[in-house]
């Protein structure tokens, strides 16, 4: 149900999609959506934790650089991978998750997901690659951020852009900023 609902909501936005246009896409009854959910706002927010974890899952995974930067870089790479497979799911996270309905997903994606990357450019920090004065919290929520909307914009408008040219492009204007 899941794969169905992120679609509809990623090609129609979230107050347009229906449930019953949710169970017809997942090839179930309505009263299956309303019996595993209760309510269409209930399926959106599992939605967005159960994609909220699988992309924490992913960019933890890869943050195990040898350096801080090793990790950046990694950790890049993974986000990017991550909205390759789940293209729909990134254009949801970029128009919908913001309203206030979903404050919980929002926090966990600062906790889970943008931690990751603070936590990566703390190391940093620590391992004098980048400055020592860098703000980190805002500089993951903007390396997410950047990253998030060169990966839709390459679905969406360049799919034959090799997704290593992006990567290289964006881990040079990362290493180009924080570490000057």
């Amino acid at each position: 149900m899941f794969g169905a609902a992120v679609e509809l909501i990623a090609e129609q936005g979230y107050t347009a999609t229906t449930v019953d246009a949710i169970a017809e896409r997942a090839g179930v009854a309505k009263g299956t959506v309303f019996y595993n959910f209760g309510t269409k706002e209930a399926l959106f927010s599992g939605l967005l934790e159960h994609g909220v974890g699988l992309l924490s899952t992913a960019l933890s995974g890869a943050a195990a650089g040898e350096t801080a930067l090793d990790a950046l870089d990694a950790v890049v790479m993974a986000q990017l991978r991550f909205f390759e497979e789940y293209g729909a799911f990134a254009r949801v996270l970029l128009a919908e998750m913001w309203r206030t309905a979903w404050q919980d997903a929002v926090a966990r994606l600062r906790r889970d997901v943008l931690g990751v990357y603070a936590d990566v450019l703390r190391r940093a920090v620590a391992e004098g690659a980048v400055r020592g004065d860098l703000d980190v919290e805002t500089a993951a929520t903007a390396v997410f951020g950047m990253v998030l909307t060169v990966a839709i914009e390459r679905r969406a408008l360049h799919p034959d852009r090799p997704i290593e040219r992006v990567h290289a492009t964006l881990v040079d204007l990362l290493h180009g900023r924080v570490t000057g």
